[in-house]
């Protein structure tokens, strides 16, 4: 069961109601935490993909005696703390070398984890092409069936897209993409539906800069250059997430009836706003019988005498 908190007051009130679901989120603040041995190596990748998530990330300096896997208090803490809603571990140990741990958390609790290795990692500063303004969102492209029909693959497109995800948009502008990250999947194995972490193929991240060029056409033609990092990741440990959670994490709040009326949400039939904002509907009514229709009973509708004569005598 999840828990219901209750405001004392009406500033922890406003408080509740800052952090708790809207209509459109905020993007996620991302924690980067390092382990108990992180090496140089590690650390260029994490410094790396900071930079990629900024201004919304936040930068652990100090190392931590954490294990996630056995014990996350610590993540559900510093993220009730600093009111952030995902981690990014970084450990480096001779059995799992340079290894990331995503964490999600909802409602200041750890929702679901993904560990990965990093391997061919190749840094920015290898690759002397020009880099994308920090901060700007990027254009994700997920190519590979695997992200759709297998679990381990659908939740890491799921944390790569709450990671890099920033500001929700309603329109794109081709102008203002500046970067892409494309995630790829190596050849299937046929033996992926083993339980072994070994028959899992690489997923390969790799970032580019975008750039518009004339094509003689209306649509312009665009050119990719190489801007890092490049890294691939090897699907090891996870945690899934509880039912319940996610069933919650995933409800959406009641749309506003302005919203609704502007054709938002649920579609309501016979409804139209017209050009000068009002709300114009059709309502439709079964058949009327025109002989039960009540109507003023005037003299003239009366009849004769003759018939007023027929019907007393009848009585």
């Amino acid at each position: 069961m999840l828990r219901t908190v209750k405001p004392k007051n009406a500033r922890s009130k406003r408080a509740l109601e800052a952090r708790g679901p809207k209509e459109v989120e905020d993007p996620r603040t991302v924690i980067f935490v390092k382990g108990t041995q992180t090496g140089e190596r590690l650390n260029v990748i994490m410094q790396e993909l900071m930079a990629l998530k900024r201004p919304y990330s936040i930068s652990f300096s100090k190392k931590n005696l954490i294990r996630p896997f056995e014990d996350h208090s610590s993540l559900e803490f510093w993220a009730l703390k600093n009111d952030a809603s995902m981690f990014v571990v970084g450990q480096n140990s001779k059995k799992r070398p340079d290894n990331l741990i995503f964490a999600r958390i909802f409602d200041n609790r750890l929702l679901d984890m993904c560990e990965v290795g990093v391997e061919n990692f190749v840094s920015m500063k290898e690759l002397k092409t020009p880099k994308s303004t920090p901060g700007h969102k990027p254009l994700m492209h997920f190519s590979s069936e695997l992200f759709d029909s297998h679990p381990r693959y659908a939740q890491l497109k799921t944390m790569l897209m709450d990671m890099f995800n920033g500001q929700v948009i309603d329109s794109i502008c081709l102008s203002g993409l500046e970067h892409v990250i494309s995630v790829t999947v190596a050849p299937t194995p046929p033996d992926l539906n083993l339980v072994s972490s070994t028959s899992f193929p690489r997923v390969h991240v790799r970032t580019y800069t975008f750039k518009m060029l004339s094509s003689g056409v209306k649509t312009p033609r665009a050119e990719l250059t190489p801007m890092g990092p490049h890294f691939d990741l090897v699907l090891k440990r996870d945690r899934e997430a509880d039912e319940d959670m996610m069933k919650a994490a995933l409800k959406r709040p009641k749309i506003a009836k302005k919203d609704v009326e502007n054709g938002l949400g649920k579609k309501r039939k016979n409804f139209e706003v017209d050009e000068m904002g009002d709300l114009r509907g059709r309502v439709h009514v079964g058949r009327q019988s025109l002989d039960k229709l009540q109507r003023k009973k005037v003299k003239a509708l009366r009849g004769n005498d003759d018939e007023r004569a027929h019907k007393r005598a009848k009585a």
